[in-house]
């Protein structure tokens, strides 16, 4: 007995695995179901429908919803529940060919393993340190965002763009050359090589930028200190306004024209207001009442000044060349003086009244005789003197030596003295018989050594010893 059940004993089936470590022992007759196949001992009778069956699972690598009970590290399932074929690694079953879908990144993974986020729906690679996002980068709840590899239609041919899009939304399209696309997109009539930005969402670039060829002008509200609206930069194209002081903070100054005719530029600290056409005018206009004047005109002709209406001059009017007339007949001066020859060494002056004669008539101080002339045609008397009079006595000499009755004009001698009236006095007019009644002049014609004669009709009253009367009738 006892030997027949070492006999026994002997002839139990032991299953090893790869590594020769034992699965199981199976006696005579009896099934092992410790893994996911039958294990038969010897002479288990009808073994053959369950080694079929082994090599159905085999074949199918125990396709199933449901894992294997009982696998073996390196066990092959078929999950049908998200159609992916997996090994068992030891202690959990891991997709072979593609990534893991779960909403957490699966434990103790190998380098290379996929990881597919089912709630982000994005797929990740384990890197041996963690897990690396593959794509895409945005996650099913932000929707298409970041850049999209495009072809885009046009009367050209096809185009192929790289497209911005923002929460599924196209923001911008990158292009290496224009074109209008045939088939329409939205905020996008025409694609400029570079960036075209999508017009429909007022879309900007905010940021620094070193150079740009247009700017948007339409907007003029400012949002800071610092970010200025393209409409508040002036345009060198058209005409433009500031409300700002405009400071040119170059010595060059201001050039203006289209030929640059006018400039206003800085040397040495003084400033330069040029005229730079040739014999061309810098006129200064003003609005007189709705009527545009020009007061002043500097002319390019002959570099002179042209003034028009009343000039106003509150300092001194210093000339240095000469002082031409004008068709005004009257100059008018405020001064109780007019000084000429002022600051210049001693010379004839005074005035000049213009003639048909050679030389013009004057009043004029002769500095080589210290005193005041008149006359004309180069003929010049000089005038009487307040020092050349002799009073005798008489205190009205200084101030009225000579007046005129205000009834008459008649020319009236205030005082005169005579001290000789030469040796004859003549007269071309031999009809006048009116002789001067006043002193010596009325009685020179009557004396002879003293004597009186006189001519009346009538007896003379009075008289001298000596005196002869010639009676003369009618």
């Amino acid at each position: 007995m006892w030997l027949e059940d070492y006999k026994y004993k002997q002839m139990a089936y032991t299953i090893n695995k790869t590594d020769g470590s034992v699965i199981a022992t199976i006696t005579d007759g009896t099934v092992d179901n410790t893994t996911s196949v039958q294990l038969f001992g010897k002479s288990f009778s009808g073994f053959g429908e369950g080694l079929n069956e082994n090599l159905v699972k085999l074949l199918e690598n125990s396709a199933g919803t449901s894992a294997p009970t009982a696998p073996l590290t390196g066990e092959l399932w078929m999950d049908t529940a998200v159609g992916q074929l997996k090994v068992y690694n030891g202690s959990a079953f891991e997709p072979t060919g593609g990534a893991k879908s779960q909403s957490t990144a699966p434990t103790s993974p190998g380098a290379g393993d996929l990881w597919h986020d089912s709630d982000d729906d994005q797929l990740y690679v384990y890197t041996g340190s963690a897990f690396q996002l593959v794509g895409p980068v945005y996650t099913a709840g932000q929707t298409l965002s970041g850049w999209q590899i495009e072809t885009l239609a046009s009367s050209g041919g096809n185009k192929v763009v790289s497209s911005m899009y923002a929460g599924n939304t196209r923001v911008a399209i990158l292009s290496k050359e224009d074109f209008t696309p045939s088939v329409t997109q939205s905020g996008f009539a025409a694609v400029k090589a570079g960036i075209t930005l999508n017009s429909t969402l007022g879309a900007v670039f905010d940021g620094t930028n070193t150079q740009a060829s247009f700017i948007d002008v339409s907007g003029t509200s400012n949002t800071s200190g610092t970010v200025i609206a393209g409409g508040n930069f002036l345009r060198t194209d058209a005409a433009d306004t500031t409300t700002g002081a405009l400071t040119v903070d170059t010595d060059a100054g201001i050039i203006i024209g289209d030929a640059q005719e006018l400039t206003v530029t800085v040397s040495s600290n003084d400033v330069t207001v040029a005229q730079t056409s040739q014999d061309k005018d810098l006129k200064f206009t003003v609005n007189d009442g709705g009527v545009t004047k020009t007061p002043l005109t500097l002319t390019g002709a002959d570099g002179g000044i042209d003034l028009v209406g009343d000039l106003t001059i509150t300092g001194n009017l210093n000339v240095s060349g000469a002082y031409n007339y004008t068709s005004s007949e009257i100059v008018q001066h405020s001064d109780t003086f007019l000084k000429v020859n002022a600051g210049g060494s001693e010379a004839d002056a005074g005035l000049i009244v213009e003639t048909a004669d050679t030389d013009d008539a004057r009043l004029f101080y002769d500095v080589s005789e210290n005193r005041w002339s008149a006359g004309e045609n180069q003929t010049y008397s000089k005038l009487l003197l307040f020092s050349d009079m002799t009073d005798d006595g008489d205190t009205n000499k200084g101030t009225k030596p000579l007046t005129t009755d205000a009834s008459t004009g008649d020319l009236k001698v205030t005082t005169l003295t005579l001290n000789a009236v030469g040796t004859a006095i003549t007269t071309s007019n031999t009809a006048l018989t009116t002789a001067a009644t006043i002193g010596q002049v009325a009685t020179y014609g009557l004396q002879w050594g003293g004597s009186l004669k006189t001519v009346s009709t009538s007896d003379p009253s009075g008289g001298s010893d000596g005196d002869f009367w010639f009676k003369y009738e009618a």
